[in-house]
């Protein structure tokens, strides 16, 4: 289900659950003093000494299993049995603390497994410090020595603080891990995204440019055959400079730049019968403004071929201090062109880089495709 961990995830978090668990295990010694009282019968009555210390044991370990296993336990089940582990332990406590050392040390217990199971801060405080008033109530109540009763409720306090940073700790290197995971979702979705649009492009603009090509060869086989071989042979290059650009892709290899661009758009143009007029001006062009536009003027060319029925295509390509632009213009039959997947890859292309496009009529009756991304991006780029 989304948002769901992979299982993997949760073996992981399952083991170092239990290791925390046999960790809270391990430091039960403090209660020996107690177990070995009862056993050398210095505690009366024994019987439900000892048996109320072993439901004590386990109590507290399956309720400090319930936050570091992460096991599937409703709130309200969980905070009865800290409520019940509670008042075991202040009964214990209180009926036998006269009688034998480590009795008081119960309510340890009872702070560190609340600071652990208790989600919010401030209630977690508010447990600590109840299981410490309560360490000293008792104290005072039996005239133990003010030496052992502060010391353990300075121990107390001391465990329930550190349980509390200590699950504060868990939790943020949990939500860490989660917002890597997230990242790194989010990093492939948009390199799947990416992948898709620069294969649209690329093909796109190749395909219809065979299609073009292959509707030249059609109309010169019968008059010219000599000029339709050449023609087709020039299919047979664009076939192959298109799988070589599609390997680029799937590398991720960028060596296709817009200078390379503009020489196949003269190129492709011209094959066809179209003038074309190529103007330059400024700085050259920085790397980001060269990526987005090589984009643009394929795309941009590809219109030109398929809808224009244009005779002349002006391309003027400038870096001031403002910023870089792209102006492409043809003669041809102009229209409104649908906001298909092209342009608006084009468009979201711009966008990343901070950039606008802008699609009008042009001088001569076609349509003017102008591109521009500001300077302050540029500089942002390459500072």
């Amino acid at each position: 289900m989304p948002g769901s961990l992979p299982e993997p995830v949760h073996r992981s978090r399952r083991r170092r659950g239990f290791v925390l668990l046999a960790a809270h295990a391990a430091w039960l010694w403090l209660l020996l003093p107690a177990a070995v009282a009862i056993a050398d019968g210095r505690v009366h009555p024994a019987l439900p000494a000892a048996a109320g210390l072993t439901v004590f044991v386990l109590l507290y370990l399956t309720l400090v299993a319930v936050p570091v296993a992460k096991l599937p336990v409703p709130p309200a089940p969980h905070h009865a049995g800290l409520a019940l582990l509670a008042l075991l332990g202040i009964g214990l406590a209180a009926g036998y603390a006269a009688d034998s050392d480590g009795w008081l040390t119960l309510l340890l217990y009872v702070c560190a497994a609340g600071s652990v199971g208790i989600t919010r801060p401030t209630q977690a405080f508010a447990w600590a410090a109840g299981n410490v008033a309560a360490v000293l109530l008792i104290g005072a109540a039996h005239r133990l020595p003010a030496g052992d009763v502060i010391s353990t409720a300075l121990i107390t306090a001391l465990a329930g603080a550190s349980a509390i940073a200590f699950v504060h700790v868990v939790r943020l290197v949990e939500e860490l891990r989660e917002t890597q995971r997230q990242l790194a979702r989010t990093v492939v979705e948009g390199e799947r995204l990416r992948f898709a649009q620069d294969l649209h492009d690329l093909l796109g603009h190749t395909l219809s440019l065979i299609v073009v090509k292959a509707e030249v060869v059609r109309r010169l086989t019968p008059t010219d055959p000599r000029r339709a071989a050449a023609e087709a042979a020039d299919i047979e290059r664009i076939g192959r400079t298109a799988l070589a650009e599609v390997r680029e892709a799937v590398t991720g290899y960028r060596g296709h730049n817009f200078s390379r661009e503009l020489t196949n758009a003269r190129t492709v143009l011209a094959d066809v019968g179209i003038d074309v007029a190529v103007t330059e001006s400024g700085h050259p062009l920085g790397v980001e403004a060269d990526n987005a536009f090589r984009w643009v003027l394929r795309e941009a060319v590809t219109n030109v071929l398929r809808h224009s029925h244009a005779t002349r295509c002006d391309i003027t390509v400038s870096t001031d201090v403002s910023g870089s632009a792209l102006t492409i213009s043809d003669n041809g039959v102009g229209g409104d062109p649908s906001p298909g997947t092209g342009l608006r890859g084009l468009t979201e292309r711009l966008e990343r880089t901070g950039g606008t496009l802008h699609i009008g009529a042009a001088p001569d009756g076609g349509l003017q495709l102008t591109a521009r991304i500001p300077a302050t991006r540029l500089e942002a780029v390459h500072g």
